[in-house]
C-alpha cells in the first residue's frame, strides 16, 4: 500500500510563492520532522536525501496567480496536479481540508507524525525558503530574508514604506494596513 503525504509552505504569507509538495518515500530516511521544528541546516541536508529516496512532485504557484484565483482555488490545483503526477493508494494531506479533492485524507499536524508528510513538508519549506531568499536579492528593501514573506512587523514597516512589490499578493487584506475610522 503506498501513501503520498502532502504538505504546503507559503499559504499564510503575504508574498511570495505558495509551494505544495507530494512524496511518497521509497527507503526510509531517519530524521524526518515537521520542517518548521527542523533548523535549516536539517532541512537542507534532509531535502537532497528526500528527493534522492522518494517519487516526489513539487508545485510552485506565484502570487499573481493567487491574486488572480484566489489561494482555496490555487491548492486544489496544486493537489490535483500532485495526484495526476504520483500514483498511490492514499493520499494524506496536512490540515483538515480537502479542498474537494476526492481520494484526499486530512490529518492535522501530520508533517510532524507521518513520514512521508514530514518529507513532503521539508520539499515545500525549502523549495519556498530558497525562492524567497532569490526574491530578497531582487527587492532588498523588504527584507524577506528576515520573515520569509510573512506578515511580521518588520514586514508590514517595509509595506509601509517602500509600498507593494511584484510578488506582493494583493488580494490579501493585511489587518495593520487597512485605513480605521478612529
Amino acid at each position: 500500500m503506498s501513501l503520498c503525504g502532502i504538505d504546503e509552505a507559503g499559504r499564510g504569507c503575504c508574498a511570495g510563492d505558495l509551494v505544495v509538495a507530494g512524496v511518497i518515500l521509497t527507503s526510509e530516511i531517519a530524521g524526518l520532522h515537521d520542517s518548521k521544528k527542523l533548523s535549516e541546516k536539517k532541512r537542507e541536508a534532509l531535502f537532497d536525501l528526500v528527493k534522492q529516496n522518494s517519487k516526489h512532485h513539487i508545485v510552485i504557484i506565484k502570487s499573481s496567480r493567487i491574486d488572480d484565483k484566489g489561494i482555496s482555488t490555487c491548492m486544489k490545483e496544486a493537489l490535483t496536479q500532485i495526484q495526476q503526477k504520483l500514483s498511490a493508494d492514499e493520499y494524506l494531506f496536512d490540515g483538515n481540508t480537502t479542498f474537494g479533492i476526492k481520494n484526499l485524507q486530512t490529518m492535522v499536524k501530520a508533517d510532524g507524525k507521518v513520514p512521508e508528510v514530514s518529507a513532503a513538508s521539508i520539499l515545500a519549506k525549502v523549495t519556498h525558503d530558497r525562492n524567497i531568499l532569490e526574491d530578497a536579492k531582487k527587492y532588498p528593501q523588504y527584507q524577506f530574508e528576515k520573515h520569509k514573506g510573512y506578515a511580521t512587523a518588520l514586514h508590514v514597516a517595509m509595506i509601509k514604506e517602500h509600498g507593494y512589490s511584484p510578488i506582493h499578493r494583493k488580494s490579501y487584506k493585511i489587518k495593520a494596513l487597512q485605513p480605521t475610522l478612529f
